[in-house]
């Protein structure tokens, strides 16, 4: 299954319901969320900086990522980023595939 890095930074709303609720019951919400749609949820994280949340998670199809990031968006506590990952494996075939291109002439 393709693995995605979500990333999220919550809204006002959100911290005042993470500080209500703890960063253990977020993360089970959030495992909850990845199983409901089939998935396995491999790593979540609070962080400092740019996003407060990085989450690692494997799951059928972008489909299945999309509609996670859509339904957590728009209940209004975070905005998500959401990143397909590539394995070294798929990197592996990528990179042996030839690709008719050209880049541009100056």
């Amino acid at each position: 299954m393709p693995r995605y890095l979500f990333q999220a930074s919550y809204t006002v709303e959100g911290i005042r319901g993470l500080m209500k609720e703890g960063g253990s019951s977020r993360a089970a919400v959030i495992e909850g969320a990845v199983k409901s749609m089939g998935g396995n949820l491999d790593a979540f994280y609070f962080a400092f900086g740019e996003s407060d949340v990085y989450a690692i998670a494997e799951l059928p199809d972008e489909e299945s990522a999309a509609a996670i990031s859509l339904a957590a968006t728009a209940a209004g506590a975070i905005s998500v980023r959401t990143t397909v990952l590539i394995d070294p494996a798929t990197m592996d075939a990528a990179v042996k595939r030839n690709v008719n291109y050209r880049p541009p002439q100056a």
